[in-house]
C-alpha cells in the first residue's frame, strides 16, 4: 500500500497542527541553544489561542508551574473556560475587526503561538510583540518536511516550499509549506529568540479528531479487530499533556531553535500500540493482521481508515520514524502508551452518545466496513486450502 503525502496531509490541513514533521528551515538556526540552568517559574505568558485541545493543557500546566497566563483569541471557542485567566479578544488578522489592538502596549516574558497557520498573520503578531516579549514559541508541525519518505528525519532536513506563498487557503497541498513559512516569520521577528516545536501526531483526552481515539475505543469493544500490516511498522505520536509540559520546560529553559516532538523515546510498533490499548481496557480483543497490499485492494487507507499507522514503504514511510533526539536531550518525556490509551478511552466514554457518533465519523472504519474487510481477508486466506 502506498499512502501519498497528499493523503497524509489532508487530515493535517483539516484539523490544523495536530501532527508534524520537523526540520531546520531557512531563517532558523540548525542548532538548539542550550541554557545550563532553568529560568524557573513566575513568567508572564501570552497564549495566542488557548481554548482548544493543546491550549487548555498549556494553561493548566503553566499555572501549575507558577506562571501567569493571558489568552488572546476571538472568544468564540469555549469562552467559559478559565474564568480567572485574563482574556484579550481580537483577531489574528489585523484587517479584521479590532485585529491585534488588544496586544498593543502590553509586554510578556514569552508568547506561545498555538494557532498560526498563515505566514502573514504570524508576521503581524510577531512583529507587534517583538519589542515587548522575550521569546516566541511557535507550535509547528512535522508536516513542514519536504520528503517524508526517509526514516530518521531530524531538524536539519529540508522543508516544503510553495510556489504561491500568498495563497492563504489552507489545503493538503500547501499546509506544510505554510507552516514552514510561519516558522520563518517568527524567527525573522525574533532572531535568536524563537523556539519552533514540530510535534508529531498529538493525541489524548479532548482530541477533536479520531486519529488515535479510534484504537482505544475499538479495542475496548473487543472481538476480532482488523489490524494493519504484520504489526512491525513503526508509529509515533505525543500525548497532548506531555507536549504541554515540555513546551513550558522549553520556555523556562529558553531553549531556542527547532525541535521535533514525536514519541515515544524508543521506536514503537503498531502491535505494541494495540496491545497497550488492550491492556488499558482489559478487553477480549484479538488482532487479525492484514498486509498493506490487501488493504489497498480493499480501499482501506492508513492514517484515516486505520489511524496512526502508515505503511513502511512509499512517500510517507518516514512519518512514524522522525528523530526526537534533540528534544529528548532537552527534557522531553513521554508517559506510557497504556496511560494515554486509558485516559483517552475514559474521556471518550464521558461524551454524550451524539458526541461519540460525531467523533467516529471523523476517522476509522465503521463496524460494518470492518466486518466486510475481515470477511474478505478470511475468504482470501481460505482459497489455497480449497484449491488443494
Amino acid at each position: 500500500m502506498k499512502l501519498s503525502r497528499r493523503g497524509l496531509l489532508k487530515g493535517a490541513a483539516a484539523f490544523g497542527s495536530l501532527w508534524a514533521v520537523g526540520c531546520a528551515t531557512p531563517g532558523t538556526r540548525d542548532g538548539a541553544t542550550r541554557t545550563t540552568t532553568p529560568q524557573g517559574g513566575g513568567k508572564r505568558i501570552l497564549i495566542l489561542g488557548g481554548t482548544a485541545f493543546l491550549g487548555p493543557q498549556l494553561v493548566e500546566a503553566a499555572r501549575a508551574r507558577g506562571h501567569t497566563v493571558t489568552l488572546f483569541n476571538r472568544g468564540k471557542t469555549r469562552p467559559q473556560l478559565f474564568p480567572d485567566v485574563e482574556k484579550l479578544h481580537g483577531d489574528r488578522d489585523p484587517n479584521k475587526g479590532e485585529g491585534l489592538k488588544a496586544l498593543e502596549g502590553r509586554s510578556w516574558d514569552a508568547v506561545i503561538d498555538t494557532s498560526g497557520y498563515v505566514p502573514r498573520l504570524v508576521r503581524a503578531s510577531a512583529q507587534l510583540l517583538a519589542p515587548h516579549v522575550g521569546q516566541y514559541l511557535f507550535i509547528s508541525s512535522i508536516s513542514v518536511y519536504k520528503d517524508l519518505s526517509r526514516p530518521g528525519l531530524d531538524e536539519t532536513a529540508p522543508v516544503a516550499t510553495t510556489s504561491d506563498p500568498s495563497n492563504e487557503t489552507i489545503g493538503e497541498e500547501n499546509y506544510g509549506a505554510l507552516k514552514a513559512l510561519c516558522e520563518q516569520e517568527a524567527e525573522a521577528a525574533f532572531p535568536g529568540r524563537t523556539t519552533n516545536i514540530r510535534p508529531g501526531l498529538i493525541v489524548g483526552p479532548e482530541d477533536p479528531t479520531q486519529r488515535f481515539t479510534y484504537w482505544p475505543e475499538r479495542v475496548a469493544r473487543g472481538g476480532e479487530v482488523l489490524a494493519p500490516g504484520d504489526g512491525s511498522d513503526k508509529v509515533q505520536f505525543i500525548d497532548v499533556r506531555d507536549l504541554a509540559e515540555w513546551t513550558l520546560l522549553a520556555l523556562e529553559n529558553r531553549d531556542f531553535g527547532v525541535f521535533n516532538a514525536a514519541g515515544p523515546t524508543r521506536p514503537l510498533t503498531v502491535r505494541e500500540m494495540l496491545e497497550a490499548c488492550k491492556q488499558a481496557s482489559q478487553s477480549d480483543a484479538t488482532f487479525t493482521w492484514a498486509d498493506a497490499a490487501f488493504l489497498e485492494q480493499q480501499k482501506v487507507s492508513g492514517w484515516s481508515d486505520l489511524p496512526v499507522w502508515v505503511p513502511s514503504t512509499g512517500d510517507s514511510a518516514g512519518v512514524g520514524q522522525v528523530s526526537n533526539a534533540r528534544a529528548v536531550a532537552r527534557g522531553l518525556k513521554f508517559r506510557p502508551v497504556v496511560d494515554t490509551a486509558r485516559d483517552t478511552l475514559a474521556w471518550f466514554r464521558g461524551l454524550t452518545p451524539e458526541q461519540q457518533e460525531k467523533l467516529r465519523k471523523r476517522g476509522g472504519l465503521s463496524p460494518e466496513r470492518e466486518r466486510e474487510v475481515l470477511a474478505a481477508w478470511h475468504q482470501r486466506q481460505a482459497r489455497p486450502a480449497q484449491a488443494g
